[in-house]
């Protein structure tokens, strides 16, 4: 494989395509096979709609000259875009974390575009296939790239490390996700660290939370740039932070009111803000940028519905994230208080004893109705007069149309596949 000749077509297209249904004119089609799909056979389609070239691994569907044959498109794909990333040389920051990344990474982006030209991860594009692709998107006016990376098993990191080969980084924290494939909380520190690994071989700059005992432990040999609530000894001091229930920043005499739900979130404006100062972005442009972000894809959003007040956080969930979201919504100035929680995936064998936890914590007071949803919680459940358990969302919907849940504030979280975003229809016009 001659990566230079290929980088020359990518340089001549107008950018990387891996999904015929929305291919670009002039793209360069990657072939990836996917476990129920082998996409080699969408190569010629892929000409027909206009791709200038394709790159395949499977012979039987060479076309013409237009047609680059490969060992494996996947690793051509990740060969490319570190040729890619090595041809531009430009700062990248790359970010991980078992909680708020992609929060983080946007609020990185919106105050980092106040000063640069700045790309950042699309989504959650940040696997094996997502992190290529995202620095492909990178192009010669790009100032910085922000690439965010997910990882459900150890070595992951590392490997994407490899191919983005980060200047700066940052990990969020180390919580209890993904605990299947990490094999318990542990591998989760472990797995995230390897971005601390690779700082430390490439003398980078790590970005440290002076608040987490495990980055500040982590980072001890690394060149580091730090933040922390009253810590005067970091380089930057965050004055105070609250929440109730948007959270508000207080640095340098300068007030930031966020559009953002739940002290949790306080770490990831703080983050946002460092690299904004580290970067020379002027404190009156990062409080700007700050203020002006508004989540959305159901990540910490307050929604009205009739008389309802929702916090809608329904994009995933894990035990840490779980736990600060009703540590949050707990210490809330509001009465009538209302929890919708569902199931949290990929806990593995940690799955039963985890959600029991939840719903045996002390935060949740007898005032509070709670509705617990999925199969896990379901078999978790106990007698407590305000809780009701629900096997499925269907069970809970059935209750919902036969109910009315008003003057309430909600909360609603859960993992990404219990969609209890659902729940909005059931809650108020």
């Amino acid at each position: 494989m001659d990566i230079n000749y290929i980088h020359g077509l990518f340089l001549e297209s107008s950018g990387v395509s891996i999904d015929t249904r929305k291919i670009a004119v002039n793209s360069m089609f990657v072939a990836i096979k996917g476990e129920r799909f082998d996409a080699n056979t969408f190569a010629k389609e892929a000409l027909e709609k206009g791709a200038s070239s394709v790159i395949i691994d499977n012979e039987s569907y060479y076309i013409d000259e237009r047609t680059i044959l490969v060992e494996d498109s996947l690793v051509a794909l990740q060969q490319l875009a570190s040729f890619h990333r090595d041809f531009l040389k430009l700062p990248i920051i790359a970010l991980t974390g078992s909680n708020g990344k992609t929060t983080t990474k946007e609020l990185i982006q919106v105050v980092l575009s106040k000063k640069y030209n700045t790309k950042a991860t699309i989504g959650n594009l940040n696997n094996h296939i997502g992190v290529p692709l995202t620095l492909l998107s990178f192009n010669s006016e790009t100032e910085i790239g922000i690439v965010e990376m997910g990882a459900n098993h150890k070595k992951e990191i590392e490997f994407l490390c490899e191919i983005a080969k980060p200047n700066y980084g940052y990990i969020t924290n180390f919580g209890k996700a993904h605990l299947e494939g990490f094999g318990g909380v542990e591998g989760v520190i472990q797995g995230k660290s390897e971005m601390y690994q690779y700082l430390l071989k490439s003398k980078a700059l790590a970005f440290v939370n002076l608040e987490d005992t495990i980055q500040v432990e982590k980072t001890r040999h690394l060149n580091s740039y730090t933040f922390g609530v009253g810590k005067k000894n970091a380089d930057v001091n965050i004055d105070s932070v609250a929440a109730n229930p948007f959270v508000e920043v207080v640095f340098s005499d300068i007030k930031i009111t966020s559009h953002l739900i739940g002290l949790y979130n306080a770490n990831n404006l703080n983050a946002a803000l460092t690299i904004g100062k580290y970067f020379k972005v002027d404190d009156l442009a990062i409080k700007e940028a700050l203020e002006g972000y508004v989540p959305e894809n159901n990540r910490s959003q307050l929604l009205t519905k009739g008389s309802n007040e929702i916090i809608l956080d329904a994009y995933n969930a894990n035990p840490s994230s779980m736990l600060v979201a009703i540590q949050n919504f707990v210490q809330l100035g509001k009465s009538n208080k209302v929890m919708i929680l569902g199931d949290m995936f990929e806990l593995g064998v940690d799955s039963l004893k985890e959600h029991k936890a939840i719903v045996e914590s002390d935060l949740i007071d007898g005032e509070i109705g709670c509705y617990f949803i999925g199969e896990a919680f379901y078999e978790s459940r106990n007698s407590k007069p305000n809780f009701k358990f629900y096997k499925t969302f269907s069970d809970f919907k059935e209750y919902l149309q036969n109910t009315s849940i008003t003057n309430s504030i909600i909360l609603i979280k859960g993992s990404r596949g219990m969609a209890l975003e659902r729940t909005l229809e059931f809650l108020g016009e």
